[in-house]
């Protein structure tokens, strides 16, 4: 008999992630959600879907997904990390009045000529300002 995968089972699986249920509910909440979550975020939204789920279980995820570079940490003030989908590549801008955390489309941001002899790993473009709703 043949197996068929969900898109993200197959996306987990083609990264080398075993795609137990909690997880790929995880990544599908990460895929679906606009608010760049925090562990506890995600953890409030899903535990209703699954009981059963710890935030030990989140916190695992997150940084097992971190490490196959499938999120990224988006960097902000605040006392928890909050995260995003890696792909695809875009930019961050963070109203400082509201704190809403918007994606910005952007083309590949080139390397600095003074770099030209570094190895960069990772580019992160982010913005902070005031967003056209609070101004």
């Amino acid at each position: 008999m043949e197996t068929t995968f969900a898109p993200s089972d197959l996306y987990l699986r083609q990264r080398g992630i075993k795609a137990s249920s909690q997880r790929v509910l995880i990544f599908e909440y990460l895929q679906q959600t606009s608010e760049h979550p925090s562990v506890s975020h995600i953890f409030s939204q899903l535990h209703s879907k699954i009981p059963n789920l710890s935030r030990a279980t989140v916190y695992n995820t997150i940084n097992l997904f971190l490490k196959k570079k499938i999120i990224v940490p988006v960097q902000l003030d605040g006392p928890e990390a909050r995260y995003d989908l890696a792909e695809p590549r875009h930019a961050h801008f963070h109203c400082q009045v509201c704190h809403t955390i918007y994606d910005i489309s952007c083309q590949d941001i080139g390397i600095p000529e003074m770099l030209e002899d570094f190895i960069v790993l990772e580019t992160q473009l982010h913005y902070r300002g005031v967003c056209p709703q609070c101004r």
